[in-house]
């Protein structure tokens, strides 16, 4: 009888592990950013939208750009609506953390400092850092050593790699930051600055939409860097989820096709204010 006691009782102790372990899987598979976003049907990307061509606000007052036509194929394949959330790039990895986005796409480049916060699935296109020149500029900067004096003044859009890349490659040069790249150029025309660091593709842009202001760019990046989609750091299904769609997406070239659309035709710009 003795034995007998002692085996029901291994076997309750049994079943309360077993429970627990259940109960912690389920604990482990909670996916607060997918229920979120399954539950009131909208996934909501944060973007600066002044960041062309990745993303960019039209003269309609839409958003429009790489970014935008990548969210909105995700959201389509997830069945929901998308929320376009538009902030000042400096605020876009907070906008994660605390739960106001679902996810940021916006030009963010991958690097180990963003990844102590966030997660990043991608990348999904491969940039670089430029520079856009003044006129004045032009004539006073000879070789790279030039650029890294005191007198040269520099603008870069806050928090972003490119004020890291600044600070850590020209650290003797003056440096200002701003909070988007419009800022930054008419400091650079209107002589506050003789030159903006910044991605290449938004360097190139600048000096298409201004071709009478004696402004100039690098033919080739200074750096290369992955852009990915940045998401919270806890919700493992959800990262999982968009990995794949950024997968299927490559293989069946849609982002290829995107690439094309905004970074090798230039149409899209007589859409800009």
């Amino acid at each position: 009888m003795l034995k007998l006691v002692q085996k029901i009782r291994a076997a309750r102790f049994a079943m309360v592990g077993l429970l627990a372990l259940c109960l912690a899987g389920t604990a482990m598979a909670r996916s607060p950013v997918l229920d979120h976003v399954v539950s009131s049907g909208t996934l909501r990307v944060a973007m600066s939208g002044d960041q062309p061509p990745f993303n960019a606000v039209s003269r309609d007052k839409s958003v429009i750009g790489f970014d935008v036509d990548l969210a909105q194929a995700i959201a389509g394949a997830m069945q929901v609506k998308l929320e376009i959330v538009q902030m000042p790039f400096g605020d876009l990895m907070s906008a994660v953390v605390d739960g106001k986005a679902d996810m940021v796409m916006s030009g963010m480049a991958i690097t180990p400092e963003r990844t102590q916060a966030v997660s990043f699935v991608g990348p999904y296109m491969m940039s670089g850092k430029s520079m856009v020149f003044s006129a004045a500029a032009q004539g006073k900067i000879k070789t790279g050593a030039d650029l890294n004096k005191a007198e040269i003044r520099l603008v870069a859009l806050q928090n972003s790699t490119s004020e890291s890349f600044a600070k850590r490659q020209l650290p003797k040069a003056a440096l200002q930051t701003v909070a988007n790249y419009d800022e930054g150029i008419k400091m650079v025309m209107a002589g506050d600055a003789d030159a903006m660091v910044a991605d290449m593709p938004a360097c190139k842009l600048s000096v298409l939409r201004n071709p009478s202001a004696g402004l100039a760019t690098l033919e080739e990046p200074l750096s290369i860097e992955p852009v990915g989609i940045a998401v919270r750091r806890d919700d493992a299904q959800f990262h999982n989820l968009v990995r794949n769609y950024l997968s299927t997406f490559e293989k069946v070239g849609l982002t290829t096709q995107l690439r094309q659309k905004w970074f090798e035709n230039s149409s899209w710009i007589a859409a800009l204010p």
